[in-house]
This record gives C-alpha cells, sequence and structure tokens, in this order.
C-alpha cells in the first residue's frame, strides 16, 4: 500500500507537484498577528454534593481533596481557547463552545498586548461566538469562501491557534469533507 502511495505521489504530473507547499512559514508570518489567545474566568457553585470522594483515611484523601473545595464556596474556574480578528475594530471570531458561561473574557494579541472583550452574539448551534474588543488599526483575516471555486477536497489549510494554552502554533492538513 505504501509503495502504492509512493509510486501515486511520484507519478503526479508536474504542475500538481508544484503546487504543493513547500512550507506554510510566510503564510503563518502574515496571519499571525490576526490570531488571539483567549482566556475565560467563571465562577462556579461550590460543591453541593456528598462530602468526600473517597472515604476518610484513604492514601488517596490528600490528593482528591487538593481538587476539591472544602468549604464549598464558590470558585473561579479559567479556560483557554483561540480565535481571529476578523476588523480593524476588534471583532473577533472563536468557537462557542470557548466563552460559553464565561464572566470574564481576555484576549491576548500576537504582540502580548491584553484587552477584555465582551460576546457580541453565539451560535451554539455552529459552534461559533463573536466577540468585541475596544481597540483600532488591529491586523485581521478576511473569511475565506468555502464554498467557492478555490476551495476542494484534498486541498491544503493551514490552522493556528493556542492549543491547550501552549501559546501560538501551526498546523497543517488537508480539506477532508
Amino acid at each position: 500500500m505504501l509503495g502504492m502511495a509512493l509510486a501515486f505521489g511520484l507519478a503526479l504530473p508536474a504542475p500538481a507537484q508544484e503546487s504543493r507547499p513547500t512550507t506554510f512559514a510566510d503564510l503563518a508570518e502574515m496571519v499571525s498577528p490576526s490570531v488571539v489567545n483567549i482566556t475565560t474566568s467563571t465562577v462556579v457553585a461550590g460543591r453541593t454534593g456528598p462530602q468526600g470522594i473517597v472515604p476518610e483515611g484513604s492514601p488517596f484523601e490528600d490528593f482528591f481533596n487538593d481538587f476539591q473545595n472544602r468549604d464549598g464556596a464558590p470558585r473561579r474556574s479559567s479556560a483557554l481557547g483561540s480565535g481571529f480578528v476578523i476588523s480593524a475594530d476588534g471583532f473577533i471570531v472563536t468557537n462557542n463552545h470557548v466563552i460559553e458561561g464565561a464572566d470574564e473574557i481576555e484576549i491576548e494579541f500576537y504582540s502580548g498586548d491584553r484587552r477584555p472583550a465582551v460576546v457580541i452574539g453565539t451560535d451554539p448551534n455552529t459552534d461559533i461566538a463573536l466577540l468585541k474588543v475596544e481597540a483600532t488599526d488591529l491586523p485581521f483575516v478576511a473569511f475565506g469562501d468555502s464554498d467557492g471555486p478555490g476551495s476542494r477536497v484534498g486541498d491544503w489549510v493551514m490552522a493556528m491557534g493556542n492549543p491547550l494554552g501552549q501559546g501560538f502554533s501551526v498546523s497543517a492538513g488537508i480539506i477532508s469533507a
């Protein structure tokens, strides 16, 4: 099977071989200033269920108590995600699940600048949310036309974001459907 795949790759016509990207570095450099990290915080209710996950005296008691709110008071919970700026005046698109239920939303730009954001609208069915920060002259990207003639199954794509809060990252793949 691998031999067939390699043979197929080597048998591609010259124009197809030339159109494959050899690097995404230039595109990543161009788009990076428009990609943002999103940090949210939410007040969550304290423990209301039965006290203690493990029996008292268990060797795991200390471990699990570190993750429980012992006094039952509300606490703050944080979450991370990514988004991208779609207008110079501060509109940002992200996933709804990133900001859903958040009390506070902070945007970190590629430059390191941080600003609070407000939710303009959400659509849980498509998992899209629109945020706004007070700003002017931000670098931004435009939406592509995934239904247009320039986008086909099998085309290369690049994704940028902040997986697990590890900072800005880039990955590549192909359109599969």
